[in-house]
């Protein structure tokens, strides 16, 4: 990799951090920190989110008939987000180990923790459950087969890839077969080196 295109990573990762601070400034506002696994909040802010939510009556009556309709579709998923989770975690065990890559820790990506919030509904809150459970697996998936990418093709794509993976920034450029025989081993070897994500 050059140089510049170092240099250039090395100002995202700043600005990745500037973002992330003012995020956590940002969520200051609402919540005073994490306890146990939940959101910690004052007695006037949770008075205020039940103040707000809305009964489950209301909730079914207001919805469109659309949404209605394609419920069953959406929690139909369950079914292929179990089986991949299943797979997921026996394709580290297997592969990750022999490859000595260290394993994704599922707990990073797969957070569920919005079913706390006072202002949801119990339907809400199943959605809620629902949707960080989805979300993260495809994130926890994401991580698993960027690391495969990793060691066993780490080739950048001659199309731009939209939203690649964390990893993809390290690969060598398509058609550029010299970098590719010489950094593979190198590349293979950072992985190994990762601390838990």
């Amino acid at each position: 990799m050059s140089d510049e295109i170092e240099i250039l990573i090395q100002k995202l990762k700043t600005l990745e951090e500037e973002i992330e601070t003012a995020i956590e400034t940002k969520k200051a506002k609402f919540y005073q920190g994490v306890q146990d696994g939940k959101a910690v909040f004052d007695e006037a802010t949770k008075k205020a989110q039940r103040k707000v939510k809305i009964g489950i009556d209301k909730y079914i009556f207001k919805s469109k008939f659309a949404t209605i309709i394609t419920a069953p579709v959406i929690y139909g998923m369950i079914i292929p987000f179990v089986i991949l989770d299943i797979a997921l975690g026996i394709y580290q065990l297997c592969c990750f180990t022999a490859w000595q890559i260290p394993r994704v820790k599922r707990s990073k990506y797969i957070i569920i923790d919005r079913q706390y919030l006072g202002y949801l509904n119990i339907i809400e809150k199943i959605n809620c459950v629902y949707c960080g459970y989805g979300n993260g697996l495809m994130a926890y998936g994401r991580e698993v087969a960027g690391r495969t990418e990793q060691y066993w093709c780490p080739i950048k794509h001659a199309m731009k890839a939209q939203t690649p993976h964390d990893h993809y920034k390290n690969f060598v450029e398509y058609g550029d077969f010299e970098s590719y025989k010489a950094q593979l081993e190198k590349l293979r070897g950072d992985l190994r080196k990762l601390k838990d994500k």
